[in-house]
């Protein structure tokens, strides 16, 4: 049983993108796993997607490009304000500049920097670099 549907997804990211395959199978789907996998294709962490739907829920094909050092999911999901981004960029990526917090807005998943642009706060879901 999965407690935590995004948190499963991203953590098979990370082990087949270290073991070094090109493809991963992601079961069950979900639109929020959807949104974070556009946002990580767009920003070049992750190759092509497609969604499969089956009887048992639906799977994700996701080709890997060995880009990801570390990826994981924000738990409890914190309400950030834009003026608060920059100390949770502290807390969770490595360094200025490098990485992302994949942020749930109303402006739909989008990164930090985004949020940004467009002058949204949200609530965290992820991190990566």
């Amino acid at each position: 049983m999965l407690l935590d549907p995004l948190a499963n997804a991203l953590n098979m990211l990370k082990t087949y993108d270290s073991k070094g395959k090109k493809e991963v199978v992601v079961r069950p789907t979900s639109n929020l796993i959807q949104n974070v996998l556009a946002t990580l294709m767009k920003e070049g962490y992750i190759g092509e997607f497609e969604r499969i739907d089956n009887a048992q829920g639906g799977e994700f094909r996701i080709q890997l490009l060995g880009r990801i050092n570390k990826i994981g999911v924000v738990k409890p999901r914190f309400s950030v304000k834009l003026h608060e981004i920059d100390q949770w960029e502290k807390q969770y990526l490595p360094a200025i500049n490098f990485g992302h917090l994949i942020m749930s807005t109303p402006e739909g998943v989008i990164t930090q920097k985004d949020a940004i642009e467009k002058h949204v706060g949200g609530r965290l879901l992820a991190y990566v670099f």
